[in-house]
C-alpha cells in the first residue's frame, strides 16, 4: 500500500494569508469602546507581567466573604492559633534548658530548606519552627469554606504559600544560619560577590538576555546530534539525522517537540540525548525545529501547527521513506498537537502511523494542576490583551509563570546561593536549554488557553478540525504514554487520563523526576525507576492511583522499556539507512543540524 497519497500534497501556509493587524490602527480606524478597554488592558499587563490582578484579587474576595460568615470556622481558627502559640512557646522554653525537646512542627517531605545541620542549633531551629507554624496555620485557614469557589479556595492557599515562603527565615540573612557563617569566615565577601551577580541578573533580565547556557554551544555542545535539516517553512525546519548503525528499522520515527521552548531538551549534550540514544539503537529519526515566532507572526493558529507542522513533516518523511509506516512521538505541548493531528487522521482514513507516543503530555484538562491556578477566564483574557497588543507572549511572561510554580527550588534557593552565599550555580546542559526561551503567537496561544486549557473541548466531545468534531478513541494504532511523578506542568494522573478516552493497545510509564528531568532519563542515571503496565484493547479503566499500585516497578531509565516496545511495534527485518532527504523530489539538504530556526532569539 502507498500511504504517500496525492492528497498529502503541499498545504497552502493559511496563517500566511491572514495578514497582521496592529492594534494601533484598529483603535485608530474603528469606534469600538472594547478596542480602548483591550488597549488599556493590555498596558496593565505589562505592569504585572501577564498575571491578572482581578484574578487574584477576586479569589481572596470570595475566601474572605465567605470566611467571614462562617463563625464556626472562624472560631476553629482562632483555638488553632492559640494551640500553635502555645506549643511553639513550649517548644522554645524547652530549648533554653535542652536541645531534645521534639519539634512541635515538621517540614514538607519536599521541603529542603532547612535541611542544613545548622538550623538544628538554637535559636535557628526557633525561626524555623516560627515559620513552620505559621504555614501550618495558613494551610487550615485557606480551605475551602462552604459556599466558595473550589478554584478560588486553591488559588487562595497556593498564594498564600507563596507569599509566605517570601519570609521565610531561609531568605533572611540576619536569620538563616548558612549565611551568617559564610560572612563570619569570608568577612562580607560573599555578599559582595552575591550583589556583582544580581547585578550582572538585574542588567540580564533588563535586556531580557540570559547567560544561563555560558559554555554550551548550540551543534557542539547540545544539539549536536549529526543530520540535515531537509525541509523548511515558515513554521519548521524538518531535520533528518544521520544514521549510526550499518542496518535500521524499517519505520522511521518523527518528533514533535513543544514549540514553549526549544527543541533540543531531547538532544541534550550527548550523554543526555534521546534522539542520540534512538539513532544508536537503530532508528531513523526525524524532529521538528519549531520556528521561533514574531509580532508578524500574531495570526499563526492552533491549527497551523498541525497543518503546518505535523502533516507537513509527515509528507516529507512519506517522501524519504515511501510506503512506510512512521512512529510519531510528541512532547508536552508536541504531544497534546500529535493526539489531535492523530484523531484527524482516524477519523480521515489516513493510515500512516505505526504508533503514537505522548511524552508529559496531556489530552485531558479537567485536572491539570498548579498551572490551572493561573488560568480562569479573567486570567486567559487578560492574557489574551496583552498577546493582542504585542502580536505573542514574550518568554520572559512565560518564564515567570513557571518559577511560581517551584519558587522554593527556582528562585529563593537559587537567590540564596547565588546573592547571599556568593557561589555561583554552574551551568548544565539542561540549564543551557531552559535559558534559551522562546515565544508564542497571540492567535495561536490563546486558542490554546480557552479551547483546550479553559474549556478543554477535546475529551469534551467539542473540539473540531476542519469544521468537523474528532475524537481520540478513533486512534486504533498502539500508544505509549509516559507522565511524570514530580511534573507541575503536566501532572501524572491528568496525563494518564489518556485511559479514559481511547479503546486501543496502551503502555503506560510513570517515571521519578519532573517535567523536564524525568523525559531527559537516560540509563545509567543514578536514582531512576519507573511503574509500567499494558492495556490491552478494550480493557477495563483502572484508576490512577489502582494502577499504580498494581504496575510493575523497574529500576533504571524507561527509554530502553521505550526502544524495546517500538522495536516490537517495527517490522522484524532491519533495512538499509535511507539517503538524506530525497532530492529527486525536491526534499534536498538544505543545511547541517541544528538548522537556522532553532537560533532565532
Amino acid at each position: 500500500m502507498d500511504l504517500t497519497l496525492k492528497k498529502h500534497g503541499p498545504v497552502k501556509p493559511r496563517a500566511l494569508e491572514r495578514r497582521a493587524s496592529s492594534p494601533l490602527m484598529s483603535l485608530l480606524h474603528t469606534a469600538s469602546f472594547e478596542t480602548l478597554d483591550r488597549a488599556t488592558q493590555a498596558t496593565a499587563a505589562r505592569f504585572t507581567q501577564g498575571i491578572s490582578p482581578h484574578a487574584q484579587m477576586s479569589a481572596w474576595i470570595d475566601w474572605a466573604a465567605h470566611l467571614a460568615e462562617s463563625p464556626g470556622r472562624q472560631l476553629e481558627l482562632a483555638i488553632d492559633a492559640f494551640s500553635s502559640a502555645a506549643r511553639l512557646a513550649h517548644f522554645g522554653a524547652y530549648n533554653l534548658f535542652s536541645d531534645k525537646a521534639e519539634r512541635p512542627f515538621a517540614p514538607e517531605p519536599s521541603d529542603r530548606r532547612f535541611e542544613d545541620p545548622a538550623w538544628n542549633a538554637f535559636p535557628f531551629l526557633f525561626f524555623e519552627q516560627a515559620f513552620l507554624a505559621q504555614r501550618q496555620w495558613w494551610r487550615k485557614a485557606t480551605r475551602e469554606v462552604r459556599g466558595m469557589r473550589a478554584h478560588n479556595a486553591a488559588r487562595v492557599s497556593f498564594l498564600a504559600s507563596k507569599y509566605l515562603d517570601a519570609f521565610s527565615p531561609s531568605n533572611i540573612p540576619w536569620l538563616n544560619p548558612l549565611v551568617i557563617d559564610r560572612t563570619q569566615r569570608e568577612g562580607g565577601a560573599n555578599l559582595l560577590r552575591g550583589s556583582k551577580y544580581f547585578i550582572e541578573d538585574f542588567f540580564d533580565a533588563a535586556t531580557q538576555s540570559s547567560n544561563g547556557g555560558d559554555g554550551y554551544e548550540l551543534g557542539k555542545d547540545v544539539a549536536a546530534t549529526p543530520g540535515e535539516v531537509v525541509y523548511r517553512n515558515h513554521l519548521i525546519e524538518l531535520i533528518q539525522y544521520q544514521p549510526a548503525t550499518e542496518t535500521v528499522c524499517a519505520e522511521p520515527i518523527l518528533i514533535v517537540p513543544a514549540w514553549i521552548m526549544k527543541y533540543y531538551v531531547l538532544d541534550l549534550a550527548a550523554h543526555h540525548s534521546l534522539v542520540r540514544y534512538l539513532v544508536e539503537r537503530g532508528f531513523t529519526v526525524f524532529m521538528i525545529s519549531w520556528r521561533n515566532p514574531t509580532a508578524e507572526d500574531r495570526n499563526i493558529d492552533f491549527d497551523d501547527y498541525r497543518v503546518l507542522g505535523v502533516m507537513e513533516a509527515l509528507r516529507v518523511v512519506n517522501a524519504v521513506l515511501p510506503g512506510r509506516l512512521i512512529h510519531a512521538a510528541g512532547y508536552c505541548l508536541g504531544g497534546t498537537l500529535l493526539a489531535i493531528a492523530a484523531a484527524t487522521m482516524a477519523r480521515d482514513g489516513d493510515e500512516r502511523l505505526a504508533s503514537v507516543t505522548l511524552l508529559a503530555s496531556q489530552t485531558d484538562f479537567s485536572e491539570p494542576g498548579d498551572l490551572m491556578l493561573f488560568v480562569d477566564a479573567a486570567q486567559v483574557a487578560f492574557l489574551e490583551d496583552m498577546m493582542w497588543d504585542q502580536g505573542y507572549l514574550d518568554t520572559y511572561q512565560m518564564s515567570g509563570v513557571f518559577m511560581a510554580l517551584r519558587s522554593n527550588e527556582l528562585f529563593w534557593a537559587r537567590a540564596i546561593q547565588e546573592y547571599l552565599l556568593g557561589e555561583r550555580e554552574h551551568a548544565t546542559d539542561l540549564m543551557a536549554w531552559s535559558a534559551d526561551q522562546t515565544r508564542m503567537p497571540y492567535r495561536m496561544h490563546a486558542q490554546y488557553l480557552r479551547g483546550l486549557f479553559l474549556e478543554n473541548r477535546l475529551t469534551a466531545g467539542r473540539y473540531a478540525v476542519e469544521d468537523d468534531v474528532i475524537a481520540l478513541k478513533d486512534i486504533s494504532v498502539p500508544m505509549f504514554v509516559v507522565g511524570t511523578e514530580s511534573d507541575h506542568i503536566s501532572p501524572w494522573r491528568s496525563v494518564y487520563k489518556a485511559h479514559l478516552f481511547t479503546d486501543n493497545e496502551m503502555t503506560f510509564v510513570l517515571t521519578n523526576g519532573g517535567h523536564n528531568a524525568g523525559i531527559v532519563s537516560e540509563p545509567g542515571h543514578p536514582g531512576r525507576r519507573y511503574h509500567l503496565a499494558v492495556r490491552a484493547r478494550n480493557n477495563r479503566y483502572v484508576s490512577a492511583d489502582h494502577w499504580r499500585e498494581r504496575a510493575k516497578l523497574f529500576e533504571g531509565s524507561w527509554w530502553p522499556a521505550w526502544a524495546s516496545w517500538l522495536e516490537r511495534a517495527s517490522a522484524k527485518e532491519r533495512v538499509t539507512p535511507p539517503q538524506m532527504g530525497a532530492p529527486e523530489k525536491d526534499f534536498v539538504p538544505l543545511e547541517p543540524a541544528p538548522g537556522s530556526y532553532v537560533r532565532q532569539r
